[in-house]
């Protein structure tokens, strides 16, 4: 279910992004074509990523894809008067879902801990979002094709999380844990040219509240790689 609808997104994107072409051509008059000297850059933005989580404890593993999406709106405010510097504060969603053997603390009599044999073990996280990042770009008034470099900083709030376990030991569905931070907050690099943008995220604190098993002083961090897509 969750590929379609990442083949879904794509199709859309690909579809907004051939009208923004069209939408971008510039007006020609009697005698000259005119061009929008005050453009903004890339203000609504959709991603694909995969999440390899980092600083495990023993025995931690994942499986499968980790696959993530993400979208959201950011007011580009150009800084100099080529208009290739800007600033932009944002605010938008991300959904991760995560596919590993570590089992959440059920609340009652299931203790967290890392399953060596399960059917099915992942954990989906809601997260809203503001990003303020500084972009760089070779765009000018005459071309909405360039290249870009945008680094920025992320601060994600949960809003919605669901753990669901299967196993000979246990099978259950867990919402609202409350072992897992309430604010994540990150780093992240999206460059490319065009359409196609690599994008990567950092995350400097851990995904979980405490420690992730008794055992070890591990939290687990998130690291996000994948495409940004920008639309107008």
């Amino acid at each position: 279910m969750f590929q379609k609808i990442i083949v879904a997104v794509i199709l859309l994107f690909g579809a907004v992004a051939g009208a923004q072409e069209l939408l971008q051509q510039p007006v020609e008059t009697d005698t000259a074509k005119v061009y929008d000297t005050k453009y903004r850059e890339d203000q609504f933005y959709v991603g694909i990523t995969h999440s390899i989580l980092q600083d495990k404890p023993p025995g931690f593993s994942q499986r499968s894809l980790s696959l993530g999406i993400q979208a959201g709106f950011l007011r580009d405010f150009p800084i100099n008067a080529a208009r290739t510097w800007a600033i932009a504060p944002g605010i938008g969603y991300s959904y991760l879902n995560l596919h590993h053997n570590l089992a959440p603390f059920d609340g009652v009599d299931f203790p967290s801990q890392i399953l060596k044999e399960y059917d099915r073990n992942t954990l989906s996280l809601h997260y809203l979002d503001f990003p303020l990042e500084i972009r760089w770009r070779t765009s000018t008034p005459e071309s909405h094709k360039f290249w870009r470099v945008y680094t920025g900083f992320k601060v994600s709030y949960l809003v919605a999380d669901k753990a669901v376990t299967k196993s000979d030991l246990a099978d259950f569905t867990l919402k609202n844990s409350a072992d897992l931070n309430q604010w994540v907050y990150g780093v992240y690099l999206s460059a490319g040219f065009n359409t196609w943008n690599i994008y990567m995220y950092y995350g400097l604190n851990s995904v979980y509240k405490n420690q992730v098993v008794p055992e070890s002083n591990n939290k687990v961090k998130a690291f996000n790689a994948g495409l940004m897509f920008y639309i107008l």
